[in-house]
């Protein structure tokens, strides 16, 4: 071998070392851009969770937006609709972290059989019902719909939801 084609062939491999840091990087950023863009996602979500959140502390709040609040009769309605709404918004964020790659699939499972019991419920499946305004991602609030549609809601126990309930005593 001359010491031309060993200079070739320093320059090849130097050249390739190059190219395969650069398409390193490239795939770094792109990881980089979807962790940013899944943790914009949660954050966002997250304000709203809070603002949920007041409401249920301070029902009285949830009448600054009349629509949120036209079906509920009682402080009670209006608290398990603000509540059910921020379970469903950490929900979302688990969904839309599966989605883009960040929440592994068994754990995005367990959760998915966690909230098919919570769409059981009464007052989750009347949150869902309302004609109150939900913010969250299109995709999300389809996935939603179709999750109600194939889960069965449980009986109804025959309690009043709007009835006091007793006070449970602390040991």
């Amino acid at each position: 071998m001359t010491i031309q084609e060993v200079q070739v062939l320093a320059q090849s491999l130097s050249s390739l070392a190059i190219a395969g840091g650069l398409i390193f990087t490239a795939i770094q950023f792109r990881h980089y851009r979807r962790a940013q863009h899944f943790a914009n996602f949660s954050k966002l979500v997250e304000l709203q969770m809070h603002l949920r959140e007041m409401r249920v502390s301070d029902p009285s709040l949830a009448e600054v937006y009349v629509h949120d609040v036209q079906h509920a009769r009682t402080e009670r309605d209006v608290r398990e609709y603000f509540f059910n709404l921020m379970q469903l918004s950490v929900y979302e964020i688990v969904w839309f972290g599966r989605r883009h790659g960040q929440i592994p699939e068994d754990y995005f499972s367990s959760w998915e059989r966690r909230m098919r019991e919570i769409a059981a419920e009464r007052s989750f499946r009347a949150m869902m019902g309302s004609p109150s305004m939900k913010i969250m991602h299109d995709d999300f609030q389809h996935y939603m719909q179709r999750v109600m549609a194939e889960t069965t809601p449980r009986a109804d126990s025959g309690v009043n939801p709007s009835a006091p309930r007793p006070a449970t005593q602390v040991p």
